[in-house]
């Protein structure tokens, strides 16, 4: 016996996975991550016998329920699967997932089209982040179709804005979660190591390219084979979990480790490789490329002397990475420099499938 569970399949970005209404699966989170592992098809490198595709980027799941709060039209909960672990994770957000919510929502009748464009306010429950999310609904249907473009999804399609209202310290106790905009770490067969320790939806551990030994124009291919490399930013990221006040972060999904280098661009801003923890991102994320423009914009932060930036208070931050370029804009407060005020930028997100996904038996009872 299996039950049937309704599902629309979507791309979120450069991200994919089945979303849910929150009603339709179980309340028990032991069992709703149950059923999402087997959903996924958890633990299998391959993930053969479920929807997941093999990648951390393409091993994801959203979770949407209508707003219990004023002022809140949506609430979104994402969960990263480990492809080869019997890993549920839902602390940290997803930018990119976090793009289909808004279509997810409409293609369920969830919320209402409100005319030629919609926009909804969105809670993120991994992080208490909400943020303002608007689609393009001429004729009362959500559009895929259009000319935006962003890097790391083939072709184009209709431009969905994402305006963050409040990122800072999403997971950690603050943006800078150890107190410096700097660090200078000592980690066993390291030595001492320069970090920028940040937090502005994502928790990031930023260090430059060229201290690990690496240029940070390197493919995706051949950082994910350079095992030397990563135990060395593993050993890093468990010096600097402590650091930042998350603990114990071995089997934790943050902080992500973002190597960084100057732009190729002569109109970008910054080189970046980023782990997710332990995989190398074939593009950056959503709230990671935020964070690193964060750290762009401020004084101090390991990215000075590498970044090129134009100044001033409002200023696009242009994050190149292994599949192309992400920019975010980026507002800071006149009296504060150092404090950022508003990140914004574009994602784009299609209705892949619609249906319901097979869940065995088994997997309700922990049989399975």
């Amino acid at each position: 016996m299996q039950t049937p569970i309704p599902t629309l399949f979507m791309r979120g970005g450069t991200s994919r996975g089945p979303f849910f209404k929150a009603a339709d699966l179980p309340a028990d989170e032991a069992v709703r991550n149950r059923v999402l592992l087997a959903v996924m098809g958890s633990p299998d490198r391959r993930q053969i016998d479920g929807l997941g595709g093999a990648n951390p980027l393409t091993s994801k799941v959203g979770i949407v329920d209508l707003g219990r709060e004023p002022g809140i039209d949506l609430t979104f909960l994402f969960a990263q699967v480990t492809p080869d672990k019997d890993t549920v994770d839902t602390t940290p957000n997803c930018g990119n997932m976090l793009a289909a919510v808004v279509p997810f929502a409409l293609e369920t009748g969830m919320v209402q089209p409100q005319g030629d464009t919609s926009t909804f306010r969105v809670l993120t429950l991994n992080t208490g982040m909400a943020c303002d999310i608007t689609v393009e609904t001429p004729g009362g249907h959500v559009r895929y179709d259009g000319d935006a473009r962003i890097d790391g999804v083939p072709g184009s399609a209709a431009p969905i804005t994402i305006n963050f209202l409040d990122t800072a310290g999403s997971v950690c106790a603050g943006l800078l979660p150890t107190g410096q905009v700097r660090d200078t770490v000592s980690v066993d067969g390291i030595g001492q190591i320069d970090v920028t320790c940040i937090d502005n939806g994502m928790p990031l551990v930023m260090l430059r390219a060229a201290d690990l030994g690496r240029s940070g124009y390197e493919t995706v291919a051949e950082l994910n084979a350079d095992d030397e490399l990563k135990a060395r930013l593993e050993a890093l990221r468990l010096v600097c979990g402590e650091l930042m006040g998350l603990g114990d972060v071995s089997r934790k999904t943050y902080p992500k480790m973002t190597l960084i280098a100057p732009p190729r661009a002569p109109d970008a801003s910054l080189t970046t490789r980023s782990f997710i923890p332990h995989v190398c991102h074939d593009a950056i994320g959503v709230l990671a490329a935020v964070t690193v423009g964060t750290a762009c914009v401020l004084q101090g932060a390991i990215t000075d002397g590498i970044a090129s930036m134009a100044g001033g208070q409002r200023q696009v931050v242009s994050v190149e990475h292994p599949s192309g370029e992400f920019s975010v804009e980026l507002e800071t407060d006149a009296a504060n420099p150092q404090n950022v005020t508003r990140a914004a930028l574009l994602r784009t997100a299609r209705l892949i499938m619609r249906g319901e996904v097979m869940v065995p038996a088994a997997v309700w009872d922990g049989r399975k």
